[in-house]
């Protein structure tokens, strides 16, 4: 039996106004949101030379790999939440390097055809990292900068175990970390993965930016918060002795650690 090709499915993301980031910062703004359903969109200020950056706004950029899409947005600082689309392109269509970037198109039309769910763009585990920021980061956030503060030398020799050190119960925190970036890349998530850690540190900070705890305590609270949110993103990409480590359960519960 012959196989069938799965129908490619084009993304696109933008801020919650639905204004193309790098079209507004082009002074050409034009909002994916007013464009659900009205067939053919030209971009309204195409490059001559394709596909070469002659303006902040010189193509429509989409990925096949939704957890990539955050990607090259131009949204800076991170922010949530975003909006993420499913397009079309339309007529010619391009790459910056097919081999570099296989997952991209680059086009000079497109038709939008409908809003989807955003926790999507930071991977098939997005809903549950985003409950992990909005929900456990907060109270643990500030559980986290209180330990450090009343401990910071003994906090500190515990972290550096914890990063150099596996034990019975998780990796070490260096190889933990390796691995999530690793995965990350190679299942194309890495701006998934990247902007889940940006919005658990901006959580965890925001969360103890008024407390008055010192700023070894916030990059400590801001790390962990990081680890927390990764942990969630992979889920089932590890088993339970690289997530611990990632949530830090040897930081909250130090064991002897083994060579």
């Amino acid at each position: 039996m012959a196989r069938t090709t799965k129908p490619v499915t084009w993304y696109m993301a933008t801020p919650a106004d639905g204004i193309i980031k790098h079209s507004r910062e082009n002074g050409t703004p034009l909002s994916l949101a007013d464009a659900v359903g009205q067939g053919v969109i030209d971009h309204p200020d195409p490059c001559k030379n394709k596909w070469y950056d002659e303006s902040r706004f010189s193509y429509f950029r989409m990925v096949k790999r939704v957890g990539e899409v955050l990607e090259d947005t131009g949204i800076w600082p991170v922010t949530w939440p975003v909006r993420l689309w499913i397009v079309e392109p339309v007529g010619e269509t391009g790459n910056w390097s097919h081999k570099h970037y296989p997952y991209r198109t680059l086009s000079h039309q497109i038709r939008v055809l409908e809003e989807t769910d955003a926790w999507q763009a930071l991977g098939r585990n997005g809903r549950d990292v985003l409950d992990v920021i909005e929900h456990q980061i907060p109270e643990r956030a500030v559980q986290w900068a209180a330990d450090w503060e009343a401990d910071p030398a003994g906090m500190r020799k515990r972290r550096e175990h914890w990063r150099l050190c596996r034990t019975d119960r998780s990796t070490s925190g260096m190889k933990a970390n390796s691995l999530a970036t690793n995965v990350a890349f190679t299942r194309r998530e890495a701006a998934g993965q990247m902007w889940t850690k940006l919005l658990a540190v901006a959580k965890a900070e925001d969360t103890i930016a008024q407390s008055g705890v010192g700023g070894s305590a916030v990059n400590y609270a801001s790390s962990r918060a990081s680890g927390l949110a990764t942990a969630a993103h992979l889920k089932d990409r590890f088993d339970d002795y690289v997530l611990g480590s990632l949530r830090g359960i040897d930081l909250d519960n130090p064991v002897t650690a083994t060579a």
